[in-house]
């Protein structure tokens, strides 16, 4: 990781940006496959099946036999925990379903708002070298709550033809039916133009590598609504020093291990604190399977130190994490400090691992400084909101002339002709 220390602000604008990924060559890869999938369908998806995934399919869709055979082969103890995992995100999402109420604007004039479900939406759940059965509760789970008609989940099968069977499980549990094997970009395609076996969606949601990525930002210029833009995955910590070291090196090694494109940035007011964490970054890295992936992540990574806290929320706020820990026993003092962030863990029993699996928040937010203008996924992202008004005859004329003056000054005397020959019947 690069250290750097009390870097002046006109610096802090490239310090924040994200490793860059060549783009053109995925984009006219992807654009390919997307047009492939348009015109056919899902003889196109069998065929890529076989040349990226590795297996001849029969069929794309999972049957209920699969289903079964899935729920017997995953562990009990792994039952449990995506269980009551689902207890706890259910009950959180449950707690957004608010009835807005009827308002009266002027008497005789009364509007309200009502939340309506998405009837369509397609999920992608990656299944490569971590089948992300997690994203199925953070997904599933509020597209149930709001009423979605149909979904879809698109996960990529394995060289054998079968789908992780924690996938299937948590889809069943979920209460998801229609499950196809598909992945990467041509999953994306298949659920924003529809083919033989799978529905279009009108919304797109799931995180993915740089080509599902890619895939969900040019079928949204053709008018299919994703659930935001997104990038790889990564954190950044704020520690003090009431910290445990030990403890921040396992926040930033959870991270780093997501992927080689990942980020993960430390910020500290103690420079020997973040000696001490380094040091067992290192430490720890050296335990686990996937530290090649998480050591190309470090090398895109950087710690740094300032004089005072205050800075470090500054920084953060510029840097709008994903995901934000405020590694510290006085964290919630500092809660005032943060406006951008995807998702905030405060104090030192926090883990960001929680919040991607059991605590209760969804675990999709937005990445690459998008949670500058962006937030994560909740019951809300399901919905449409529709406005409705309903005026009386004593509304109209409360509000009639108000309505005339206006439209005559903007020069639209057909809207201000609608509202007086209300008027003059009224009168007559």
């Amino acid at each position: 990781m690069e250290k750097y220390t009390n870097p002046p602000k006109n610096t802090w604008i490239s310090l924040c940006e994200r490793p860059q990924v060549e783009t053109e060559e995925i984009e006219s890869k992807v654009a390919q496959i997307l047009e492939k999938v348009k015109k056919e369908g899902d003889s196109a998806l069998l065929e890529f099946a076989e040349k990226f995934e590795g297996c001849k399919l029969d069929s794309l869709i999972v049957t209920p036999a699969e289903m079964q055979e899935a729920a017997i082969s995953v562990p009990t103890v792994l039952k449990k925990a995506i269980k009551k995992a689902k207890t706890n995100i259910k009950r959180f999402h449950e707690s957004q379903l608010i009835k807005e109420e009827k308002v009266k604007t002027r008497q005789g004039v009364t509007c309200w708002r009502k939340s309506v479900a998405i009837e369509k939406v397609g999920l992608y759940i990656p299944g490569g070298t971590a089948p992300l059965f997690s994203t199925i509760l953070m997904l599933g789970i509020p597209a149930k709550l709001v009423g979605c008609k149909e979904i879809v989940l698109c996960t990529p099968p394995r060289k054998d033809g079968t789908i992780a069977p924690e996938i299937l499980f948590t889809a069943q549990l979920v209460g998801i039916k229609k499950i196809v094997k598909v992945g990467g970009a041509q999953a994306i395609a298949a659920m924003a133009f529809g083919t033989e076996s799978i529905p279009k969606a009108y919304k797109i949601f799931g995180p993915g590598n740089q080509y599902v990525t890619k895939a969900k930002q040019l079928v949204q210029q053709t008018g299919i609504t994703i659930d935001m833009p997104a990038g790889p995955s990564e954190v950044l910590v704020i520690a003090d020093r009431s910290c445990d070291p030990s403890f921040v090196a396992a926040d930033l090694l959870s991270q780093a291990e997501h992927g080689e494109d990942s980020q993960v940035v430390l910020l500290s007011n103690d420079e020997a604190i973040i000696e001490k964490i380094i040091t067992m970054v290192a430490f720890q890295l050296e335990k686990f399977p996937r530290k090649e992936i998480a050591k190309k992540a470090l090398e895109n990574s950087f710690s740094v130190v300032f004089k005072k806290m205050e800075e470090c929320f500054q920084f953060s706020n510029e840097y709008a994490p994903e995901h934000l820990i405020v590694a510290s026993k006085n964290a919630e003092r500092y809660s005032d400090s943060i406006i951008n962030a995807g998702s905030v863990f405060l104090g030192n029993y926090s883990c960001e691992s929680a919040g991607d699996y059991a605590s209760g928040t969804n675990h999709t937010l937005p990445t690459n400084g998008y949670a500058k203008n962006y937030s994560g996924v909740s019951v809300d992202s399901f919905c449409k909101k529709i406005t409705f008004q309903k005026i009386t005859k004593k509304g109209i004329q409360k509000i009639g002339p108000v309505i005339e003056i206006m439209a005559a000054a903007e020069g639209l005397d057909a809207h201000k002709n609608a509202v007086t020959i209300r008027l003059n019947a009224l009168k007559s």
